[in-house]
């Protein structure tokens, strides 16, 4: 049983033992491979993400995301979102369901990620399977570490038809 709540300023060191190896990959964020700890928490945790952390019962954090306007001003209806999870916590889908939700009641109509690596597999799945269609594929968008150039997605979902409350 996992526990999402919003994240802390002391969650800071478990944040980045969840972000570290994705961000050091290089396979699925479109983010510097060589930044430091500094630098990728600084990107994660700025002032415009809302970020969470998904605990175990034991107070482990397993995962975390963030939700943010995917766009500003016209475009701030719509969220966009990040997720890092541990392996073989489950916190995956639990984050991206919490999420959706979250986004909804803080006002959001949809949920839109720009930039989905064709080869994150798992993650397309899960997408797909919570009701998000992949509106564009952008040819050799990202240049995977390991697979060379592979084709990114444009993803995006409804979420409700209530206008934001800022």
């Amino acid at each position: 049983m996992l526990t999402i709540r919003p994240a802390r300023s002391f969650d800071r060191d478990e944040i980045w033992r969840c972000l570290a190896p994705v961000m050091r990959s290089g396979e699925t964020y479109a983010l510097p491979r060589h930044w430091s700890q500094r630098q990728v928490l600084s990107y994660w945790m700025q002032p415009l993400h809302r970020v969470y952390v998904a605990l175990t019962a034991d107070q482990q954090i397993v995962g975390t995301f963030y939700i943010r306007d995917n766009q500003q001003g016209g475009g701030s209806h719509t969220a966009n979102a990040g997720f890092v999870a541990s392996p073989g916590f489950g916190a995956g889908r639990a984050m991206a369901e919490f999420a959706l939700q979250e986004a909804e009641r803080l006002g959001y109509r949809a949920m839109q990620f720009n930039f989905v690596v064709s080869t994150n597999e798992r993650a397309i799945a899960l997408w797909h399977a919570l009701g998000f269609s992949t509106l564009a594929r952008v040819p050799e968008a990202f240049d995977h570490p390991k697979l060379g150039m592979v084709d990114a997605l444009i993803m995006w979902r409804r979420l409700s038809s209530q206008p934001r409350v800022p």
